[in-house]
């Protein structure tokens, strides 16, 4: 197994060699050329009976976001049907909840599922702690995979969450894992955190068997009325230096470029991509912060020259 200083000792390479064994790892499993498109919808928005510092939609924080039950079924299969249309092949459904209750909610999510299945689309949701038999239901329901993210190092997560350990999170992803159904898990970068926890956050990735199929990795949105709120962003070779060892890490997971996409400029995003980075969340929101949107993802794929994964 890798250590976590011999996982910084691969992120502080020179940068050219960094982007070159990070192009070679990439090239070893995936086609340099295409990029995959995902929607995330947010199916129930804001109310979040936790206290994760950076989110909008903790209940705790006030950031005028406006409360939102959860979708109608009939909503969420047209959101789905619109961002296939538009390219996209995994539709992703997040629900602030602090986990799933066995209720007419759940019962929903289900349909939902169901129904996005029925599309052709890879179905993923993010519904906060389940459990395993809930996760077989998901997966019987036709859900690919289940996002459930680390956020960050262990030490680090304690200062950043109260309402939830950060075994509680690994509990999780074991029971999805349980239940057959892929794991997307990635982290946070900006949140204040040193170099040194992001590498530790990576090691924690490492440790597990099968590590994730799909790690994204985001840049810290800062949104008023968050206690993360005044952070200063992340300097953009930092970000990369983040693709590239994750890349690197792990060759056959795709590399999820997630929020903080309106921050970066096209000349950063294409370098996240040259990185390693070949997955990108499409569409105006991403759950509750702005994204650039459907049209932008599709020029700057075509600037470069690639494709859209179909």
């Amino acid at each position: 197994m890798i250590s976590p200083s011999e996982i910084r000792a691969i992120h502080d390479l020179p940068f050219p060699e960094l982007m070159y064994r990070a192009q070679t790892a990439h090239r070893q499993h995936w086609n340099p050329e295409e990029i995959q498109f995902c929607t995330l919808d947010s199916i129930k928005t804001g109310a979040c009976p936790e206290d994760c510092a950076y989110c909008p939609q903790s209940a705790r924080y006030a950031t005028g976001l406006k409360v939102e039950p959860l979708k109608e079924v009939d909503a969420v299969l047209k959101g789905a049907a619109e961002a296939k249309a538009n390219g996209s092949t995994r539709y992703c459904m997040g629900a602030a909840w602090r986990e799933v209750k066995d209720d007419r909610n759940f019962e929903a999510v289900l349909e939902m599922v169901r129904g996005v299945a029925s599309l052709g689309m890879e179905v993923c949701v993010t519904l906060g702690m389940v459990n395993v038999e809930q996760a077989k239901r998901l997966k019987e329901a036709g859900c690919n995979v289940y996002n459930h993210n680390l956020d960050s190092s262990q030490d680090f997560y304690e200062t950043i969450i109260s309402t939830r350990s950060f075994q509680d999170r690994l509990v999780t992803i074991d029971a999805v894992r349980q239940a057959g159904l892929e794991v997307c898990c990635g982290g946070i970068v900006g949140m204040g955190e040193s170099i040194d926890q992001r590498m530790h956050f990576l090691h924690e990735l490492t440790e597990m068997d099968p590590p994730p199929e799909s790690i994204p990795i985001n840049h810290l949105v800062p949104v008023e009325g968050t206690p993360l709120a005044d952070l200063p962003p992340v300097p953009p070779l930092e970000f990369i230096r983040m693709i590239a060892t994750a890349r690197i890490l792990f060759p056959a997971s795709r590399i999820r470029l997630s929020a903080g996409r309106t921050s970066m400029s096209d000349e950063m995003q294409a370098l996240a991509f040259l990185a390693g980075a070949n997955s990108l969340f499409t569409g105006e929101r991403l759950l509750t912060t702005p994204n650039p949107g459907q049209s932008h993802d599709h020029q700057l794929v075509a600037a470069m020259g690639m494709r859209v994964e179909a």
